[in-house]
């Protein structure tokens, strides 16, 4: 948003105003002309980078072993006369039962990537230079405005898609065999019979309890969210505004700084509610820069790079109470504005050096 601070002074002799400023200014007023912006609102989307996919386990199958009685030799009888003949026979039986193994293929993934556009084209109005061959005394009389638009803005996720989910397959295992030896009767005696009882034998086998499956896992899908600036509200429009004359010159933040730290208390964000928001909400669409300050103690660099830190921690808190990023200026200056004697190798008391550790804020021009 382009705004232009004018300052009218009690003057007593007549001045012919441009034909675009206020057209009834009061003597010692101050005026912000402000080109409504663009208005954009933060949306969040949530992106999957990695899908959910299955895990697949095996539980191997599990054995028995039991006993069994068997016949090995059956009942007879004996002749006297004639004796009985007898033979043997083999029979089969099952020692170890078969079941089956199993073999896991994983999931497989392969590298993709997602374009999002994290910030939209716009365009907006840019106060130009004065034109060299002005007629007139005053420079802003003879300035254009261009209407000058900015692309959008893009940034590439990288992800993973499912190549190929897991899967199982079964090798079957073959069951094993035993024999054992029967004698059986051939020829029974004849005349005389005598009675014979059977004989039996335990025999050992192992059988399956419970074959071999798998167990099921689920992994979540991993996904990660970002956020960008989508336009609710076009802009473009240009009015005259009147602010507080001081608010145009620096005005100090009391904001206690903990010893060489850029984070905000909740001391400095009560400070920030009560002193800033008021000014920025009682003067929609003005731009603020919040300047901060150190002394000349301590290494240049860091003293620079804690005073930008600072700044910037005011702005982001800013922000997060619904402040548009574009209407907020952050500026670290160090130790190179001091405001009294207290330069490098002077020596000056605490409280003189206190005065140079700063933060403060005023209204800006775009």
């Amino acid at each position: 948003m382009k705004r232009v601070l004018l300052l009218f002074a009690v003057m007593t002799a007549s001045i012919t105003m441009a034909q675009d400023l206020p057209t009834n200014p009061e003597p010692g007023k101050c005026y912000v002309r402000c080109t409504t912006p663009d208005v954009y609102v933060n949306e969040t989307i949530t992106l999957t980078i990695k899908p959910a996919y299955k895990v697949l386990k095996t539980v191997p199958a599990t054995f028995k072993t039991v006993t069994e009685r068997v016949e090995t030799k059956a009942a007879s009888k004996k002749l006297t006369v004639i004796p009985e003949k007898w033979g043997t026979e083999t029979l089969t039986y099952v020692s170890k039962e078969g079941g089956n193994t199993l073999r896991i293929s994983p999931a497989s993934f392969r590298p993709s990537s997602e374009t999002v556009e994290i910030k939209p084209a716009y365009a907006q109005w840019e106060l130009g230079a004065a034109a060299p061959d002005c007629a007139s005394g005053n420079p802003d009389d003879c300035r254009y405005w261009c209407y000058k638009g900015y692309p959008a803005e893009f940034t590439t996720i990288e992800t993973q898609v499912l190549g190929t989910d897991a899967s199982v397959s079964k090798t079957p295992i073959g069951s094993q065999n035993a024999t054992y030896t029967k004698r059986v009767l051939l020829e029974p005696a004849r005349v005389v019979e005598e009675v014979i009882p059977a004989q039996y034998d335990v025999i050992t086998k192992t059988v399956l309890d419970k074959d071999a499956y798998t167990v099921e896992e689920t992994i979540p899908a991993v996904t990660k969210t970002i956020t960008k600036e989508v336009l609710k509200e076009k802009g473009g429009l240009t009015t005259w505004n009147e602010v507080e004359c001081s608010l145009v010159e620096y005005q100090a933040l009391p904001i206690n700084w903990d010893l060489g730290s850029a984070t905000l208390t909740g001391e400095a964000k009560r400070i920030i509610d009560t002193r800033l928001m008021p000014v920025l909400q009682q003067n929609p669409g003005v731009k603020l820069e919040i300047a901060s300050h150190t002394d000349v103690r301590g290494n240049a660099s860091s003293n620079q790079d804690l005073s930008e830190r600072r700044a910037k921690a005011v702005a982001d808190y800013l922000i997060t109470k619904g402040i548009n990023s574009s209407l907020l200026v952050a500026n670290g200056y160090g130790e190179n504005k001091v405001k009294n004697r207290c330069m490098e190798g002077v020596s000056c008391t605490e409280r003189e050096h206190a005065v140079n550790r700063r933060t403060e804020f005023r209204l800006i021009n775009n």
